[in-house]
C-alpha cells in the first residue's frame, strides 16, 4: 500500500482527536474512520487500522481511569464479558437481516436521547451506584451489556455513548465512572476485533503505528480533562458525540437512497 505525506497528514491529527474525544464520551470512531476513508486507505484497512489505534488509545485511558479508581472493575467485566456475547450474536445475526432500518429507529432516538439530557442537568454529575442493590446492578450490567454488544455488533455507531447512557441512569453512576466503566468494555471488544484483522493482514503498520501513538495520546489527554472535570467535561462532549452520530445515521440514509 502507498501512503503519502497527505495520508499522515489527514490521518495523524483526526486519530489524536478522536482519541481525546472518545476518552471523555465515546464515539472516536465517527471522527478516525472517516478520515481514514478521506486518505485513501481501503475498507477493510480503515476498519482493521481503526481498530488497532484505538485499541491502544483505549487501553490507556482504561489505566488512567483504574489507577484515579473510577472504574468499577466487577460490574465492568461483567459487562464486557456479556458484551462480547451479543457482540457475537449481533454479528451472526446481521448475516441474515438487513440492519439498515435500525437508521430510522436512531432517527427518533438520539433527538429524544439529547433532550432528555438536556432536560436533566442532574443527570451524571453524582455517583448513586451505592444506592442500587448488588442483587439488581449486576444482572442489569448483564443483560443492558448484551443487549447493547448485541447492537454493536448488528449495526455499531454510538456503542459506547449508550453504554455511557445505561450507566448513568440504570445503575446511578456519575458521568466519569461511567465513561470509566465503559472503556472495560470498550478494550475487550477492540481487542478481540482487532485479533481478527491483524490476523488477516488487514492492518497497514506503517500508518497503524504512528496512528496508535497519537490515539493514545489523546486518550490520556481526554481522561486526564475527564478526570480533573468530571461532568463538565463529559456532558457537553457527550451531546457532540450525539450530534455526529444523528449526523451520520442522515447521512448513510440519505446515501442508502441514491
Amino acid at each position: 500500500m502507498f501512503l503519502t505525506w497527505q495520508t499522515y497528514a489527514i490521518v495523524l491529527p483526526a486519530v489524536f482527536f478522536a482519541g481525546f474525544v472518545d476518552a471523555i464520551a465515546g464515539g472516536g470512531g465517527l471522527i478516525s474512520i472517516p478520515a481514514y476513508l478521506a486518505a485513501g486507505l481501503p475498507p477493510h484497512f480503515v476498519l482493521g487500522n481503526n481498530k488497532f489505534s484505538s485499541s491502544f488509545g483505549t487501553l490507556f485511558a482504561a489505566l488512567r481511569y483504574h489507577r484515579e479508581k473510577l472504574i468499577d472493575l466487577p460490574v465492568a467485566l461483567v459487562s464486557a464479558s456479556f458484551a462480547l456475547a451479543g457482540s457475537y450474536g449481533g454479528s451472526r445475526a446481521v448475516l441474515l437481516v438487513d440492519p439498515g432500518f435500525l437508521r430510522y429507529v436512531l432517527l427518533a432516538l438520539i433527538p429524544a436521547i439529547t433532550v432528555f439530557t438536556l432536560l436533566n442537568q442532574d443527570l451524571g454529575r453524582h455517583d448513586r451506584s451505592g444506592t442500587v442493590a448488588h442483587g439488581t446492578k449486576y444482572p442489569l450490567a448483564a443483560a443492558a451489556a448484551a443487549a447493547i454488544g448485541f447492537y454493536d455488533g448488528f449495526f455499531g455507531p454510538g456503542t459506547g455513548s449508550f453504554l455511557i447512557l445505561f450507566y448513568t441512569l440504570a445503575l446511578k453512576y456519575d458521568f466519569v465512572t461511567a465513561n470509566a466503566n465503559t472503556k472495560v468494555v470498550n478494550l475487550a471488544s477492540n481487542v478481540a476485533a482487532v485479533a481478527a484483522f491483524m490476523a488477516a493482514g488487514k492492518v497497514a503498520y506503517a500508518i497503524g503505528v504512528p496512528a496508535a501513538a497519537c490515539g493514545v495520546a489523546g486518550n490520556l489527554l481526554g481522561a486526564r480533562l475527564a478526570v480533573r472535570r468530571g461532568a463538565r467535561a463529559i456532558r457537553p462532549v457527550f451531546l457532540g458525540v450525539l450530534a455526529l452520530l444523528f449526523a451520520k445515521v442522515v447521512y448513510d440514509l440519505v446515501m442508502s437512497r441514491i
